[in-house]
C-alpha cells in the first residue's frame, strides 16, 4: 500500500509539473512576458538560441548548487532528485511548447486570455505539486536554504526577493544582449500578483483529491 500511495504521490507531483509547463508555453504566447521563475531561462533561451527547456534544466541546476554552498553540510542529499525533477520540467516545457506551437489570440484582450490561462495553469500546477508534499523545486529550494541561514527571514519574503532577483538577471542579460527588454512585461508582474491569490482556490479544488488518493 504504502509503495502506491508513493507511486501516486510522485504521478501527482509530475502533473503538477506538467500543467506548470504548460502555463509557461502559454505565457510566452501570450507577448506580455514569463512569470518570475522561468524570465531568466526564457532571456537565456533566446539570447543562446537553445530551447527553453535546457535554459530551464540549466538554471535549476544552478540553483541546485547555490543550495549546496548556502546548506554545505545540512545539505540533504535527498534534495539532489530536484535534478531529476528539474530534467522533467524542462523536457515538459518543450513538450508544451510543441504543443501549443505559435498559437495565439489577436489582440490585447487575446493576449490577456492567453497569460489568464497561464495564470490559472501555474496556480493548479504549484497546488498539485506541493500538495503532494515530496521535494521542492531548485528555485524554492534555493529560497529555503537562504531563509534557515538568516533567522527572522519568512520564507515568503525570501521568495519574493529570490523572484526578483531571476527577473532582474533577466531584464539586465536581455538590455545587454538582445539590445531590449524581451520575455518580462506587464504579464511577469500580473503572474507574480495573481498566481498568489489563486493558489487557496486552486488548494480548495485539487487537495481533498491528492489528500484521498496520495496518503
Amino acid at each position: 500500500m504504502k509503495g502506491l500511495k508513493m507511486i501516486a504521490r510522485i504521478s501527482f507531483y509530475a502533473l503538477g509539473l506538467l500543467l506548470m509547463a504548460f502555463g509557461v508555453a502559454f505565457s510566452v504566447n501570450s507577448n506580455l512576458g514569463v512569470s518570475p521563475v522561468n524570465s531568466l531561462p526564457y532571456v537565456l533561451s533566446l539570447i543562446l538560441k537553445a530551447d527553453m527547456g535546457n535554459c530551464v534544466i540549466t538554471v535549476f541546476l544552478a540553483y541546485i548548487l547555490i543550495q549546496i554552498l548556502i546548506l554545505r553540510r545540512e545539505f540533504r542529499w535527498i534534495n539532489l532528485t530536484q535534478i531529476l525533477f528539474s530534467t522533467l520540467f524542462g523536457k515538459f516545457v518543450d513538450l508544451a511548447k510543441g504543443i501549443v506551437g505559435d498559437f495565439a489570440l489577436p489582440t490585447y484582450f487575446g493576449q490577456l486570455a492567453l497569460l489568464a490561462v497561464s495564470i490559472v495553469l501555474v496556480a493548479f500546477g504549484v497546488s498539485i505539486y506541493m500538495g503532494v508534499k515530496l521535494i521542492n523545486m531548485p528555485m524554492e529550494g534555493m529560497a529555503a536554504a537562504v531563509a534557515s541561514k538568516f533567522p527572522g527571514k519568512e520564507f515568503h519574503h525570501v521568495k519574493i526577493a529570490v523572484d526578483c532577483l531571476s527577473v532582474g538577471s533577466g531584464v539586465v542579460l536581455s538590455l545587454i544582449f538582445l539590445g531590449s527588454m524581451q520575455g518580462i512585461r506587464e504579464g511577469t508582474v500580473i503572474c507574480a500578483l495573481l498566481v498568489g491569490k489563486l493558489l487557496p482556490f486552486a488548494n480548495q479544488v485539487t487537495r481533498p483529491a491528492v489528500k484521498r488518493i496520495c496518503f
